[in-house]
């Protein structure tokens, strides 16, 4: 998948995502290849996910993950995912998104019931976390995915790569009332000179992010 359809598609798993963790219900999309065993019969043929988000909406809120190969077909849904990883003081649906983010390649967006929030994993680590219950957060999803994209998240996700190698020190950053970026001392130091803080109007004064270490 080429970085402007993984764009697209992460756009509209967030739009989704706000939707279903709004009710407080739960769902799993994972991006990519991953070993995962169908649990209910699969009788609706794969379907380009960008294309009918109301069926891929409903079919997220089966028990299981819904599957998303890399031309952006939903090719499986209500799937189990092996767990080989705990993603602490969370239920069974954050460890399989997390464990599925193992897999090269492999993106997972997991909706929480419990807390009403999106987390993304990649490489096996929480890269991004958007609370649904943020007044006007509908309206932010273009620059939420702006700024993925602009610290390297949509390509070859070296985001991740360096919070996961760097020696600096993890930090949480929020750009936007929210939505928490996880990523490295290093990368946003390397980083920070590239992102305009979405401030197209010059009078208006630009936000200052919020970071602490997490």
């Amino acid at each position: 998948m080429n970085k402007d359809s993984f764009n697209k598609l992460s756009e509209e798993l967030i739009k989704v995502g706000l939707r279903i963790a709004k009710r407080g219900e739960g769902a799993l999309f994972v991006v990519g290849e991953v070993e995962h065993t169908p649990l209910v019969d699969q009788k609706i043929p794969p379907f380009k996910a960008i294309d009918n988000p109301k069926l891929l909406e409903s079919l997220a809120l089966m028990d299981g993950a819904v599957i998303i190969n890399q031309n952006g077909f939903v090719s499986s849904y209500g799937s189990k995912i092996k767990s080989t990883k705990v993603f602490k003081n969370y239920g069974t649906r954050h460890s399989a998104g997390l464990s599925a983010s193992l897999n090269k390649g492999v993106v997972s967006f997991v909706i929480s019931e419990e807390d009403k929030k999106i987390r993304v994993f990649k490489q096996g680590r929480v890269v991004m976390q958007i609370d649904s219950l943020e007044k006007g957060i509908e309206q932010k999803v273009p620059e939420i995915n702006q700024f993925l994209e602009s610290i390297g998240f949509g390509t070859v996700g070296s985001l991740a790569t360096t919070a996961i190698t760097t020696s600096a020190g993890i930090v949480g950053i929020s750009f936007l009332p929210g939505v928490i970026i996880f990523t490295s001392i290093y990368l946003l130091v390397k980083n920070i000179k590239n992102i305009n803080f979405f401030n197209t109007d010059k009078t208006q004064k630009v936000q200052k992010p919020n970071i602490y270490k997490v």
